[in-house]
């Protein structure tokens, strides 16, 4: 059987500089960081990282309360992302088949808060009656994806990776297969994730969060930087409209770009440790199915946390398939790690780029670290023809996923 070209024709955003693409690239245009000294934080015993990027504003009363009771923080960012999404695509759900119509959005899990809250509303005595109905819905692992598609009424494929900070990428390529085997016309995908400092927690315990820098926020995260010392997360999420080729071309869509070659693998080895040739047999097999070579790539769009081994390991795996030819830039030092979301919001963002002809830095990048040089660092905007995106993402768990973008 041939195989269907697939589109993106919409995009949507919740990010730590507020709702919308546009607030998402205003920040990033402005070098802005959102990250930001949490209050209250502080009375978690033995939490090192005070510092986070939140998402402060959002209008959740535009989703009917009824729908609203099962969300979470994070189904409600999904949903408004979603919002935007359709919105931009152009497509009318009324005139739609929904049952060719799939919603794939993965998270590293359920809503954190929501999880937290269950717990400390049933223990210490172990009271289930004390739970209200919803909570499940709230806790799930795929809540963001059913709570989407329920809140728009979608009836075909729904589905949820968990791949920890891959998750949005998963979404993506997954949205991605549906389509081009013919399975759906139409997906909404992307990733959604929310900040607790339970989740912030579950890093430091791994000593791969950011502690040097409470007294300074905006100072970190520090991607490739000599002076990284780990992650910041953030919370939000991104959804994409993906399509079928020649539906969206009769129907007069925009199209951003096409999706052309997806790839995960995973190291086998350690995991919590990324590892550098898993990580560039993932961009290869990319590329491969893209048919393009490296040196047709115009941005790379770095998975790059900060964290010590994370960023040395992205490096010299992208300075063994590019060498110093190819401009990379990572946007945590702007919105944090968004973990489960990052894939799609920084691809939105990578793809504003492409339409715009720009590259924008990677923020507190000042001092290029020797064990993540011999690669082209972007450290000032500059203008530049794009016309093939390649978009990182790596995961505890040995986790790798890479995802390749054209121009039309």
């Amino acid at each position: 059987m041939s195989l269907r070209r697939v589109v993106i024709t919409g995009s949507g955003v919740v990010s730590p500089f507020g709702e919308g693409v546009k607030a998402l690239m205003d920040g990033i245009h402005n070098n802005s960081s959102a990250v930001k000294y949490m209050d209250g934080w502080d009375q978690y015993v033995g939490l090192q990282s005070l510092v986070a990027a939140p998402v402060d504003t959002i209008d959740e009363k535009r989703i009917p309360r009824q729908k609203r009771r099962s969300m979470g923080r994070m189904s409600i960012f999904a949903a408004l992302a979603a919002d935007e999404a359709i919105a931009d695509s152009g497509i009318s759900l009324q005139a739609e088949d929904l049952w060719r119509m799939g919603c794939v959005i993965g998270s590293t899990m359920g809503s954190a808060k929501s999880i937290n809250d269950t717990f400390e509303t049933m223990l210490p005595d172990k009271d289930l009656s004390r739970l209200n109905s919803t909570m499940f819905f709230q806790c799930m692992s795929h809540t963001a994806a059913v709570n989407t598609a329920q809140y728009l009424g979608l009836v075909g494929t729904v589905m949820a990776p968990a791949a920890a900070c891959a998750s949005a990428l998963h979404s993506i390529g997954t949205a991605y297969d549906l389509i081009r085997l013919g399975r759906q016309d139409v997906v909404l995908c992307g990733g959604a994730e929310e900040l607790h400092p339970t989740v912030t927690g579950s890093f430091d315990i791994l000593f791969a969060t950011s502690t040097g820098h409470n007294d300074s926020p905006q100072t970190t995260p520090r991607p490739f930087d000599r002076d990284r010392d780990g992650l910041v997360c953030g919370e939000g999420c991104g959804i994409l409209v993906l399509e079928e080729y020649e539906r969206a071309v009769k129907r007069g869509a925009t199209i951003y770009a096409e999706v052309t070659g997806f790839c995960t693998t995973a190291n086998g080895i350690h995991v919590s440790q990324s590892n550098r040739d898993s990580m560039t047999v993932c961009m290869k097999r990319a590329l491969a199915e893209a048919g393009i070579s490296p040196e047709r790539i115009d941005y790379i769009s770095a998975h790059a946390t900060a964290t010590v081994q994370g960023d040395a390991e992205e490096a010299e795996a992208v300075r063994e398939l590019f060498a110093d030819n190819v401009p990379i830039s990572s946007l945590k030092g702007h919105i944090g790690h968004t973990l489960g979301a990052s894939g799609a919001i920084e691809l939105i963002a990578s793809l504003m780029m492409m339409k715009n002809s720009i590259i924008y830095p990677t923020r507190n990048l000042e001092n290029i670290a020797d064990d993540c040089s011999g690669i082209c660092h972007v450290t000032e905007p500059r203008s530049a023809e794009i016309s093939a995106i390649l978009k990182n993402g790596f995961a505890f768990g040995g986790i790798n996923a890479a995802l390749v973008c054209q121009k039309v």
